[in-house]
């Protein structure tokens, strides 16, 4: 039986070593992805794109993800430029827990700053998606 533990519990002991916030438009994603239809391969991964196109209106999880991408640049201190939005992938664990995966610049851009682990936060309504995240450092 695989443990659940809380954000609490994930923080005891670590220190915050950045934190980035974005919020995205939903009916802009949508437009975005209606008429560039290359925006999403060039964006997101495979298995975010397989995650997100299995909903009737998958402007909702798409604008999040690209939300959460851009709290991870922003907290990483670069904006959209620092790495290829490919190279963040969020992940949804079977329970419906989110995730982050870096690989490429954006995971190199981590390791120089020190974080070891994200923690990260997704929400969206109908018009609005935000992602805030967290970049913790070795335990304290």
């Amino acid at each position: 039986m695989a443990s659940h533990t809380t954000w609490t519990e994930r923080l005891v002991g670590r220190r915050v070593l950045c934190v980035g916030t974005d919020l995205a438009d939903v009916a802009e994603m949508r437009g975005v992805l209606a008429r560039r239809p290359a925006f999403g391969a060039k964006v997101f991964t495979k298995a975010e794109r397989a995650y997100c196109d299995i909903m009737k209106d998958p402007a909702e999880r798409y604008a999040v993800r690209f939300a959460a991408k851009e709290a991870v640049l922003k907290a990483l201190g670069t904006g959209l430029a620092g790495a290829p939005l490919t190279d963040i992938e969020v992940r949804r664990a079977p329970e419906g827990e989110p995730s982050l995966h870096l690989t490429g610049r954006a995971a190199a851009l981590a390791e120089a700053a020190g974080v070891r682990t994200w923690l990260i936060s997704l929400t969206h309504t109908a018009t609005q998606a935000h992602a805030m995240v967290a970049g913790l450092g070795d335990e304290a």
